[in-house]
């Protein structure tokens, strides 16, 4: 690829592609491309000048080889990055503006003045029309003040202040119209769906195979606590779907054969095996963007007052403006202050203010679903974390299989692996780990499986009956007892390690001990939790009192429970709840769902199974628990931004009025004031919220000043 250096800083290079400008597609394509590439920390593609702009750490003569290597027309991103991408919408967006600010001066330019005039009084029809519409609903909002203050511009022969001010309203719509856009559909690419592997029937067999060789016409069969990959329709089997991110329902819907399922839905009870009918797409952009605008209802509590309040304050300057007139008998004043409200500015920098926090929350691998959820992070005391792969690891190792009914401990654990395959959690993945590790094909040997939740689960190899779970679902629901002789053996177990059991025809056959090593940033996070305020921090698990104990001394954590059901950990979060304590549950499991639900807040981990992240109102990333820091942090400077914005809007804009009211301010400047205010308001409740690159690097995290 030919390219000059336009500009160069240390880790930082903006070249300039040898051609004049670039299409969509091939700036989206170099954008992937070199986004993928080792050591290139982010890509910024510019299709109108052909430049790109690239931050990246280590050395620079590794990006300019790669650079040089480069062929452009010899790149394919996929599809779906291709369709999730903005350039279209920006571009459009941006000649929107250009076109508006074109024809506005233009025409006062080129046409003569009474078709000026004739054009001003005809294109002011469309904000009378909308005044009117208020008046019919009986309401008095913004569009009834825009209205009244260009008729009263036209009837008193201002033309130039009415045409002024019909510009800086569609120009201030366009932009926060352009701005919301750009922040949902900013959100809705990080939070598309991102499978990896799935389950596909080939020759009456089950094959795992990479999501991206799945064609239309495949059989992919999805279990208990799976999301759904791709559009298809069922041809085997039935299960109780959760549809709520696509359609809202609130309660899952049985699907059986012939009925048609969707990518990004989830399967919480049965099995199914779905026919592929459609691949592309499966990223589900233009569902996920409902989704975001949805969850915008789910506004603070604050936010709801400023908007709330902005709703409240129309009548009043309304009745300011006409007061003023009957005062004063100057219809300029009274304009000036009619083209000052307090609701756009509230309007549009709430919401900003919010959505910006979820993108840049999204920076940091955490998706959150609604401003309700970062004011409850901010305002929370008590923190419950559940332990399998949230305090610890999330790949724990198998550290030894020990036989029991005298069997080779390799049959045992792959007959295990055969079972834990098809389920998602940490624990099962460490046991088929072990058996790849060891080179040991674990075909299907068992019959139909059953999963209990937070139990385990249940089939038959063979004509004999296996079950492999808990100590609980083992020993006291399934009344399994100890082969002949083997007491001492199992006395004998080391207590330090997670246990699964494992038993065939009511004898237990192994016990798998699994190390469950803590995550190496737990303990500190424990201690900044403390901090930064969470006066309770508790740590609930399934596992025995011994390894929880051990745990929770370790990590010096507040309160622990050991060998809690599902049932347990949500009435522990309702319970405290009832005390007046606000609640975070962080899980991972589908265990953990009831708890997520029942907490003012729940945050699953990113890797865990999908019916907890689709319950969970927060997602973080599984490189670690910092996040929980960073989300705390950011839920705080959100709360400090809307309270900012709202002091500001209040006295600016009242200062504006004032400034009317005393003939200091012209309609036209009053418009043009208020309009930048709201516009720059709206551009800096965009701006990040924390310190970037400080929380890159995981050093320090610095709230940046909103005041």
């Amino acid at each position: 690829m030919r390219f000059t250096i336009r500009h160069e800083l240390k880790g930082r290079l903006r070249i300039h592609l040898s051609m004049r400008r670039m299409s969509f597609t091939q700036a989206d394509t170099l954008a992937y491309y070199l986004q993928e590439q080792p050591n290139v920390l982010s890509v910024k593609v510019y299709e109108r000048t052909a430049d790109a702009v690239i931050r990246f750490e280590g050395k620079r003569d590794q990006i300019l080889t790669i650079l040089c290597n480069t062929k452009l027309n010899e790149i394919e991103a996929p599809q779906s990055y291709l369709e999730n991408s903005s350039r279209s919408t920006e571009a459009a967006y941006y000649d929107r503006l250009i076109s508006q600010v074109v024809m506005n001066y233009g025409r006062r330019l080129l046409l003569p003045e009474p078709v000026w005039v004739a054009w001003t009084i005809l294109k002011s029809s469309r904000f009378l029309l909308r005044a009117l519409d208020t008046i019919r609903r009986r309401k008095i909002e913004v569009p009834l003040l825009d209205g009244i203050a260009i008729a009263a511009s036209i009837l008193t022969g201002d033309y130039s202040t009415a045409s002024s001010v019909m510009f800086l309203l569609d120009v201030g719509d366009t932009i926060e119209e352009w701005t919301h856009k750009k922040s949902v559909d900013d959100l809705a690419r990080r939070m598309s769906l991102n499978i990896s592997t799935v389950w596909i029937k080939r020759d009456d067999e089950e094959v795992q195979v990479d999501a991206s060789a799945v064609a239309e016409g495949d059989k992919v069969v999805v279990r208990m606590g799976n999301l759904i990959p791709f559009d298809g329709e069922v041809c085997r089997g039935e299960a109780m779907v959760n549809q709520a991110a696509m359609t809202g329902e609130a309660l899952p819907v049985r699907k059986d054969e012939g009925k048609s399922v969707f990518a990004g839905t989830i399967v919480e009870e049965g099995e199914i095996t779905v026919l592929v009918k459609k691949t592309s797409g499966t990223g589900r952009f233009d569902q996920i963007v409902r989704m975001i605008e949805d969850s915008e209802k789910l506004k603070s509590s604050l936010e709801g007052k400023a908007e709330h309040l902005a709703d409240r304050l129309v009548p009043y300057t309304l009745g300011g403006a006409v007061l003023t007139y009957l005062l004063t008998g100057n219809i300029s004043k009274a304009v000036s202050v009619l083209m000052v409200d307090y609701s756009c500015a509230l309007k549009l920098a709430m919401p900003i203010s919010v959505l910006s926090a979820i993108r840049e929350a999204a920076h940091y691998n955490i998706s959150v679903k609604g401003g309700r959820y970062l004011e409850e992070v901010a305002d929370a005391d008590t923190i419950v974390l559940d332990k399998t792969g949230t305090l610890t690891k999330v790949q724990p190792k198998v550290v030894d299989v020990v036989s029991f009914n005298g069997e080779d401990e390799d049959e045992l654990l792959r007959e295990a692996a055969c079972l834990e395959e098809h389920f998602p959690h940490s624990i099962a993945n460490a046991v088929v780990n072990a058996a790849l590790e060891k080179g040991l094909k674990h075909d299907e040997l068992h019959s139909k499986v059953e999963y209990i939740v937070a139990h385990g689960i249940s089939t038959k190899i063979g004509e004999k009956s296996a079950i492999i779970g808990s100590y609980h679902f083992v020993f006291e629901d399934e009344s399994i007892t100890l082969p002949d002789g083997t007491q001492d053996k199992y006395e004998s177990l080391p207590e330090e390690y997670s246990r699964l059991y494992y038993a065939k025809d009511g004898k237990l056959a192994a016990v798998i001990l699994i190390e469950d090593p803590l995550r190496e940033n737990v303990e500190s996070v424990i201690r900044d939790l403390k901090e930064i305020g969470f006066v309770h921090t508790v740590m609930m698990t399934g596992d025995s009192e011994n390894a929880a104990r051990s745990i929770a001394q370790r990590i010096n954590i507040d309160e622990y429970y050991s060998e809690v059901l599902p049932e347990d950990k949500a009435g522990y979060v309702e319970r405290v709840k009832s005390e007046g304590r606000h609640v975070i549950m962080v899980g991972d499991g589908i265990n953990d769902s009831p708890a997520l639900s029942a907490a003012d807040v729940g945050i699953a981990i990113s890797d865990g199974t999908a019916i907890a992240r689709q319950i969970a109102d927060i997602t973080i990333g599984a490189d670690g628990l910092s996040e929980l820091i960073r989300l705390r942090h950011l839920s705080e400077a959100l709360m400090k931004r809307i309270r900012f914005n709202y002091r500001t809007i209040i006295t600016f804009n009242s200062s504006l009025i004032i400034l009317g009211l005393l003939g200091i301010l012209s309609p036209a400047a009053s418009a043009l004031l208020h309009n930048t205010s709201t516009v720059v308001l709206g551009l800096k409740s965009m701006t990040n919220y924390l310190d970037g690159d400080k929380l890159h690097n995981g050093d320090e995290i610095n709230v940046q000043n909103n005041s």
